[in-house]
């Protein structure tokens, strides 16, 4: 049994002209894409939830889609991204945790990213509120473009209810400059010195 159905769906948008300093030349753009869905293993012990995890990943792909369309651009504008889970009281934490591998798969799919997804999860009541880490798309290790997004639904998660989000950018911090692993180096195939 695996079966889930959406009860809303909702984005975010987010537009930073500067962080203290001057204005950036480009703002940085950040969205979130998320659905609230009912949960078919709340309030027993199931022991698989494979079925569960494969049944995600169309939604992956949708809320992928919708971040592109929120944000007006096409996947190769996209530098950074994040996904993130609240399962609501009833549920369990590994139900959340069923979202790394559909919604990490989903987003590198449609960006053509070759990433890791950074991740947050947890257990929450209405209204919870969950910073999503960002993450250069084609490395985890560009210090320039670590930064976050809130996940928060003023009526999610109801008890029996996941809410599951993706997230993106189109770049790194507004006025970054604490050196690091470059973007420019990871395209280029190098590897971060630590």
């Amino acid at each position: 049994m695996s079966n889930f159905s959406i009860r809303k769906l909702t984005t975010t948008v987010e537009t930073v002209f500067h962080d203290g300093g001057t204005r950036a030349v480009k703002p940085l753009r950040l969205a979130l894409a998320a659905a609230v869905i009912d949960n078919p293993y709340a309030g027993r012990y199931h022991d698989d939830l494979l079925p569960f995890q494969k049944d995600l990943y169309p939604l992956a792909l949708q809320l992928s889609n919708t971040l592109l369309e929120v944000l007006d651009v096409h996947a190769s504008e996209v530098e950074v991204f994040g996904k993130g889970a609240i399962v609501g009281v009833d549920g369990e934490l590994e139900h959340a945790a069923a979202w790394h591998n559909p919604g990490g798969a989903g987003i590198k799919e449609v960006l053509g990213a070759r990433g890791f997804v950074s991740a947050g999860k947890m257990m929450g009541a209405l209204g919870a509120r969950l910073q999503i880490p960002l993450v250069y798309i084609n490395s985890p290790w560009v210090r320039s473009h670590f930064n976050s997004i809130d996940l928060s639904i003023s009526d999610a998660p109801r008890p029996r209810e996941i809410v599951f989000a993706l997230a993106v950018g189109t770049g790194g911090r507004i006025h970054a400059r604490l050196g690091g692993f470059t973007a420019a180096q990871a395209e280029a195939g190098e590897e971060p010195r630590f």
